[in-house]
C-alpha cells in the first residue's frame, strides 16, 4: 500500500495539469492485487501505450480526484465492490463511455450507466461438514435459524462485502426480513466479527465455528496453494453455492470507469475495452481466481474448474448502491459490527 507521502510524490509525478504525453495512461487503483502487473503489462505491449499507475485506498484517491477537479491527470479509475464503484459515480467523478465492443462484451447487469464491470466473486458459503450439515447451509437465510447458535464466523459487517450482500438481501427479501436476518446473525456469533475472509475459511477450519461467509476468491486461492498448511484447510472444510433454489448466490465484481477530467480519452477508451477481451478476462480468473464477466470466455483455473459453475445472482450490480447505506443501519441496530 503506497503512503500518502509517497502518494503524494507519485501524483506529481506524474504531473498536476492535463498536459500529458498522448501514449500515456493514468490509473488511480484500489484494487490491489499485485497478480494484476501482466494485466497491464500486456496493454502495453499491444498498444505501446505506458501505463502510470497509483494505487492507493479508495477514499484517498477519490479525494485526490475531488481535488485535483479540471487538472487531474487521471485517466481511469479502479476499485473492488459495486457499492465502492457507485459511491465513486455519485461524487460525479466518471463521464459516459461510449463503446460498442463494451456494449456488446459486458452483460447490461454488470455494468451502469458510467462503468464497467470486469470480473466477478460470489459470496459463498463455508462450513465444517464435522460441526453442521450441509442442508443446514444452503441459503444466507439459514445463517440466522436457531439451529446454529455459536456456529458462525464472519468479518465485519461494516465492510463493503458484508454491506453488499446486506444490500442485496434488502432488495430480495426487503428491510424488515433483512432487519431479521442480520439479528439472527449476530445472535449466532462464535465469535466477535474480526479478521478478512481467508481468517474465517481458517477459524472453519479449526472448529472455532461451525460455517463462514467468504468470497470465493479467497477459497479458491486456498485451493490452488501448494502450502501444505492451506491444503490442510482445505481438507477440512466444504463450499456452498447459497441460494440456488431462490435468488441465487450474490456476486460483486471489480470494475472501472474513464474519469470526468480524463487528459488521454482515447487511450482510456482502447485500456477499458482491453479488460473485455478475452485475453484480460481470462487473466482476471488466472491472476485472482475471480470470474470473467464476459460470457463465455474459457477459465483454466483448478479451482474454479473445481468449484463448478452456480446460478448467480442477476440484479443489476448498479442498484446495490441504492440500499448500502439502509443495510449499514440495520446491521448497526442488530449489533452486527
Amino acid at each position: 500500500m503506497i503512503k500518502k507521502a509517497v502518494l503524494a510524490s507519485l501524483l506529481s509525478a506524474i504531473g498536476s495539469t492535463t498536459v500529458v504525453a498522448a501514449d500515456e495512461l493514468n490509473i488511480y487503483s484500489a484494487r490491489h492485487y499485485q497478480t494484476d502487473e501482466q494485466l497491464y503489462g500486456n496493454f502495453t505491449k499491444q498498444t505501446g501505450i505506458k501505463i502510470n499507475r497509483i494505487e492507493a485506498k479508495e477514499d484517498e484517491l477519490l479525494e485526490r480526484v475531488r481535488t485535483e477537479g479540471a487538472n487531474s491527470p487521471a485517466d481511469i479509475f479502479i476499485t473492488v465492490d459495486a457499492s465502492r464503484l457507485a459511491k465513486a459515480d455519485e461524487l460525479g467523478i466518471f463521464q459516459p463511455v461510449k463503446s460498442a465492443t463494451l456494449e456488446a462484451r459486458i452483460p447490461a447487469h454488470l455494468r451502469a450507466d458510467n462503468w464497467f464491470s470486469y470480473s466477478t466473486r460470489a459470496r459463498i458459503i463455508v462450513f465444517n461438514p464435522e460441526m453442521v450439515k450441509a442442508e443446514q447451509v444452503q441459503t444466507y437465510e439459514q445463517l440466522a435459524e436457531p439451529a446454529l447458535k455459536g456456529q458462525v464466523c464472519t468479518r465485519s459487517g461494516s465492510h463493503p462485502y458484508n454491506l453488499s450482500l446486506g444490500a442485496a438481501m434488502i432488495k430480495h427479501n426487503g428491510a424488515e426480513a433483512t432487519e431479521k436476518w442480520a439479528s439472527g446473525i449476530v445472535a449466532n456469533f462464535a465469535r466477535a466479527p474480526k479478521g478478512g475472509d481467508t481468517d474465517q475459511i481458517r477459524a472453519v477450519a479449526a472448529g472455532e465455528c461451525g460455517v463462514a461467509i467468504a468470497n470465493s476468491y479467497y477459497f479458491a486461492r486456498l485451493m490452488n496453494s501448494n502450502k501444505p498448511e492451506d491444503q490442510a484447510v482445505i481438507a477440512k472444510v466444504k463450499a456452498v453455492w447459497p441460494n440456488q433454489a431462490t435468488w441465487g448466490t450474490h456476486i460483486n465484481v471489480s470494475g472501472a470507469g474513464m474519469l470526468k477530467h480524463a487528459p488521454n480519452k482515447e487511450a482510456a477508451v482502447k485500456f477499458l475495452e482491453y479488460l473485455a477481451s478475452d485475453e484480460a478476462q481470462t487473466y482476471f480468473a488466472n491472476g485472482n481466481n475471480e470470474w470473467p464477466a464476459v460470457p463465455g470466455v474459457k477459465v483454466d483455473n483448478a479451482a474454479l474448474n473445481k468449484l463448478g459453475e452456480f446460478k448467480a445472482d442477476t440484479l443489476p450490480i448498479g442498484e446495490l448502491a441504492a440500499t448500502v447505506a439502509e443495510a449499514q443501519r440495520i446491521y448497526d441496530r442488530a449489533g452486527y459490527r
